[in-house]
């Protein structure tokens, strides 16, 4: 147990670099169609439809390292007045239903990936794209986010026990930070 929680905090952290690298292709992509089509009248063809593709990784090749780092959003409306029982309590039951959630995502993913793999989707536009990569990095990105999810499910619920309240956010990184050593 305690190798896989090492073992999925880089599997994540690579998700998330396949997704940079995701975001950086689609942002060069949009600016070359934009200046070909307004300046040169030559649109980039399938602009669109790898921009459509590369969305998937951005947003599920991050989802597991910002569960990991603790960086998803919350309303501490009643969080930041419970003790830390109560918090770890409601940190649990958080976890417990993302985790419930995203296994449906994630079932239904698998199930729309393995349709999309069966007719070969791909898309409409001048390049025809397939679609079933983007439902398979949507699969992965939901299976590591699934994996962490139970790691904290099960943390809550050992400081639930003790009494201990829920490790806190780190804070932001700023410009100028270093890098933690062995990352």
């Amino acid at each position: 147990m305690q190798r896989f929680s090492k073992v999925l905090p880089r599997l994540a952290l690579g998700m998330l670099l396949l997704g940079t690298v995701g975001m950086f292709v689609s942002m060069f992509l949009g600016v070359a169609d934009v200046v070909g089509t307004k300046f040169l009248g030559l649109p980039v063809p399938g602009t669109l439809e790898i921009t459509e593709s590369t969305m998937v990784l951005i947003v599920f090749g991050a989802l597991a390292y910002t569960q990991e780092r603790r960086g998803h959003i919350r309303v501490e409306l009643l969080y930041n007045h419970a003790g830390p029982r109560g918090k770890s309590f409601m940190e649990a039951v958080t976890h417990l239903l993302a985790l419930v959630y995203f296994v449906l995502v994630c079932w239904q993913g698998i199930s729309e990936l393995r349709y999309s793999w069966e007719i070969r989707e791909a898309t409409m536009g001048a390049i025809r794209f397939p679609l079933y990569p983007a439902r398979f990095l949507l699969v992965v990105g939901t299976l590591l986010l699934i994996l962490q999810l139970a790691l904290d499910v099960i943390s809550d619920l050992g400081r639930l026990w003790r009494g201990e309240p829920p490790p806190p956010p780190p804070k932001p990184a700023s410009i100028g930070d270093e890098l933690p050593q062995g990352s």
